[in-house]
């Protein structure tokens, strides 16, 4: 009973680890999400990334170096790495979170951030998005708050909930840490109590100006056809 009671405390602790040290290793490649599945003969590890090149290399030279790395420094058995190319960077939360982050540790304000990365993931098809900075948001020295933007719908309760895909990410500013958390309910999702209505942003956040350097620039890679503002689609 002791031996199960440690693996079943183990195996949560060492997927924490490969899912951190991935994150760190593939940074440059746009890392958007990482999925572990476990088997009796293989440990399947899937990779959703902007650019898949990176991670691959010519005659898939990377890959396999990073494959056998896995198995060497974790100690897993047959570890089998594929790799998905992210197709719309503004639908992954975690992309999105730290697109946002770089640009309040650049010093742009926050509510500024906010508006502008809300209405891009709207306009990427989104039913539902919601943002959250907190923390000491404004002068140095002022008191710990937090903002919100949503659009859409987002369930926080029940099953529904977790349909949502939700990341957190810290931003380091000169004030101190601000944490931004996003939430967001991808196209196609189907809610079974729930009828999702076409999307009608308000102005100020509809006319949010660009914080980047181009007003569709997606994070950590290209940004595919624009598909319109739920509302007033094609």
């Amino acid at each position: 009973m002791m031996i199960y009671q440690e693996k079943l405390i183990e195996e949560p602790y060492n997927k924490y680890r490969l899912m951190k040290y991935l994150e760190k290793r593939l940074e440059r490649a746009g890392l958007a999400n990482v999925d572990i599945q476990r088997t009796p003969l293989v440990t399947r590890i899937t990779l959703e990334v902007t650019n898949p090149a990176r991670i691959i290399g010519k005659k898939g030279r990377l890959i396999n170096e990073l494959t056998a790395d896995i198995k060497n420094t974790f100690d897993i058995d047959n570890p089998q790495v594929s790799v998905v190319e992210v197709t719309d960077p503004f639908l992954e939360p975690r992309l999105v979170a730290k697109r946002a982050a770089r640009y309040i540790e650049m010093g742009k304000k926050v509510r500024a951030v906010l508006h502008y990365t809300l209405r891009e993931i709207i306009r990427a098809g989104a039913l539902g998005a919601e943002i959250v900075a907190a923390g000491k948001i404004g002068a140095k020295g002022a008191r710990a708050k937090s903002l919100r933007v949503s659009a859409g719908y987002i369930p926080k309760a029940g099953e529904p909930a977790r349909l949502a895909r939700v990341a957190h990410i810290h931003a380091n500013t000169r004030s101190g840490i601000i944490g931004v958390l996003v939430r967001i309910i991808p196209p196609g999702t189907e809610f079974p109590d729930k009828k999702v209505e076409d999307i009608v942003l308000p102005k100020v956040i509809d006319s949010a100006r660009g914080v980047g350097r181009r007003r569709n620039a997606p994070p950590g890679g290209s940004r595919g056809p624009s598909r319109g503002r739920p509302g007033g689609r094609r």
